[in-house]
C-alpha cells in the first residue's frame, strides 16, 4: 500500500471542509495583512546605538538596524545626562547583532544581568532603549505601538499645562487647557515647620488660581517632595476647600508609611511615582494605599514594557495613572501610546508638544487633548534641520539652601 503524507494544514482544511465551513486557505503568518502593508523583513539586527544631548536638558536615543529602520527613545535622568550616556554605551555590546523585536527578552536581560537591579540610572537607560525597540517593532509591522497591545482604548489624551499665578491660569485657559498643575507658592524654601504667614501665602495663591480657572478647571498641585510631612498636613488641610485635582508628592517617597499617614488624613487624592522605579517599587505604594493616583515616569520606571505592567497592577486597586513627563516630545509620544493601551488613564503631563523638534508636532485640541499618534511605531519623526542648533547642553539640577542658615534643602 502506497503511503501518503498529509500536512497538518491540509488535514485541518479537510476537517473544516467536511464541517461545511467555507475556507480557501489558512494564514501563512501571524503577521498576515493586506499586500503592501507589511514587509517581511526576515532577520533584523541592531547595528548601532546613538545618543544626543538635546536642549534644554534631554537625551534622545536612536537605535539603528541593518534594514534601515531606526527606533527613537528618550532615556533621560535629569541632571545626569552624561551618566545615562555612559550607561547606554555599556549596554550597547549586548544589543549589537540582536533582533530588536525580542523586546521583553532584552528588557529582562538588561535588567537582570546587571546583578544590582533597579535604581534611576539603570532603569532610565533601559527605559529609553525600551521606547526605541517598540518604535522599531511598530515600524516593521506598520502599526502604531498601541495596536500591539490591543488598543486603542481611546482616540485622544487629556494633557495639562502649568500656571503659577492667576495671570498664567487665564492664558492657559485661553489656549484650551482644561487641566493645570501648579506648585506651592513660596518666597523661600520651606522649613520643616512653617508659620501661618507661609501657609496663608501658599493657600491664597492657590485660591487665586481657582478663582481665575473657575470650578470647571482641574488644578493639581505639586509639593515636589520638598515639603516635610509635618507641613504637608497643614497645607493640605488649607487646600481642601478649593478641591485640587490631586496633591502630588506631598513628601519624599522613600518612607511609604509616612505617605500612608498623609493620605489617610485627607479626602483629596494623593499622587506619587516619578521617583519610583519598576513594578517592584510601586507594589508597596499600591498595597498600602499610599496614593490613589500613580505617576510612573516612562523615561525612568522601565519604559512602555514596565509602564503597562504598573498600570495593570494599579487597575486592580482602582488607581489611575497620570504619567510624569517634564521631558521631550519622544517621551510624550511614549505616554500617549501607554494612555491609548490601558483603561485606567487619567491625564498626561507635558512641557513640549514638539515644536522645533518634530516634523509634525502634536497639537492641543479645543477640548484640552491631543490626538493619539496614527503613524507606525511611536508615530513621531525628528526634524533634523531644526535640531541642529539644539544639540548639546550642560543642564544641572538646582542647588538650593536655607535662607537663614545655609543648610541644604530640597529644590
Amino acid at each position: 500500500m502506497k503511503s501518503s503524507k498529509v500536512s497538518r494544514r491540509t488535514a485541518i482544511q479537510s476537517v473544516l471542509g467536511v464541517a461545511g465551513t467555507a475556507i480557501t486557505a489558512l494564514p501563512q503568518s501571524s503577521y498576515a495583512s493586506s499586500p503592501g502593508q507589511f514587509r517581511d523583513y526576515g532577520k533584523v539586527k541592531i547595528t548601532k546605538l546613538e545618543t544626543f544631548l538635546v536642549k534644554p536638558r534631554w537625551i534622545f536615543l536612536k537605535i539603528h538596524t541593518d534594514v534601515g529602520v531606526v527606533g527613537l527613545g528618550e532615556p533621560l535622568l535629569e541632571g545626569r545626562a552624561l551618566t545615562i550616556q555612559t550607561a547606554i554605551k555599556e549596554v550597547e555590546p549586548y544589543l549589537i547583532g540582536k533582533d530588536p523585536r525580542h523586546i521583553i527578552h532584552h528588557w529582562q536581560a538588561i535588567y537582570r544581568h546587571a546583578f544590582y537591579r533597579g535604581g534611576p540610572i539603570l532603569t532610565s537607560a533601559l527605559s529609553g532603549i525600551d521606547h526605541a525597540l517598540w518604535d522599531i517593532k511598530g515600524k516593521l509591522l506598520n502599526v502604531p505601538v498601541y495596536e500591539l497591545f490591543g488598543g486603542p482604548t481611546r482616540d485622544r489624551v487629556r494633557i495639562y499645562g502649568r500656571a503659577s499665578n492667576a495671570e498664567d491660569m487665564k492664558k492657559r485657559k485661553a489656549e484650551g487647557y482644561t487641566v493645570i498643575k501648579t506648585g506651592i507658592a513660596k518666597k523661600n524654601p520651606a522649613n520643616i515647620v512653617e508659620n501661618p504667614q507661609f501657609v496663608k501665602y501658599a493657600i491664597d495663591n492657590f485660591a487665586s488660581l481657582r478663582e481665575a480657572g473657575g470650578p470647571e478647571m482641574d488644578i493639581a498641585i505639586d509639593f515636589h517632595g520638598a515639603i516635610s510631612p509635618q507641613l504637608a498636613k497643614v497645607l493640605i488641610k488649607g487646600l481642601e476647600p478649593y478641591q485640587p485635582m490631586f496633591i502630588e508628592e506631598p513628601c519624599q517617597a522613600q518612607n511609604v508609611d509616612t505617605m500612608v499617614d498623609i493620605a489617610r488624613g485627607t479626602h483629596l487624592p494623593i499622587a506619587t511615582g516619578e521617583r519610583i522605579f519598576t513594578k517592584w517599587g510601586f507594589r508597596e505604594i499600591l498595597e498600602k494605599g499610599a496614593a490613589s493616583i500613580i505617576q510612573p515616569d516612562l523615561c525612568h520606571a522601565g519604559g512602555i514594557t514596565e509602564g503597562r505592567i504598573i498600570a495593570g497592577m494599579a487597575e486592580a486597586y482602582y488607581v489611575p495613572i497620570a504619567p510624569h513627563n517634564p521631558m521631550g516630545p519622544i517621551s510624550l509620544a511614549v505616554g500617549l501610546h501607554l494612555a491609548a493601551s490601558v483603561p485606567n488613564f487619567l491625564v498626561q503631563e507635558q512641557v513640549s508638544l514638539g515644536e522645533g523638534y518634530l516634523k509634525k508636532p502634536f497639537k492641543l485640541e479645543k477640548d484640552g487633548t491631543v490626538l493619539i499618534p496614527s503613524g507606525p511605531g511611536l508615530g513621531v519623526e525628528l526634524d533634523e534641520a531644526q535640531l541642529k542648533d539644539k544639540i548639546g547642553h550642560d543642564w544641572k539640577n538646582p542647588e538650593t539652601y536655607n535662607a537663614l542658615d545655609g543648610s541644604v534643602v530640597d529644590w
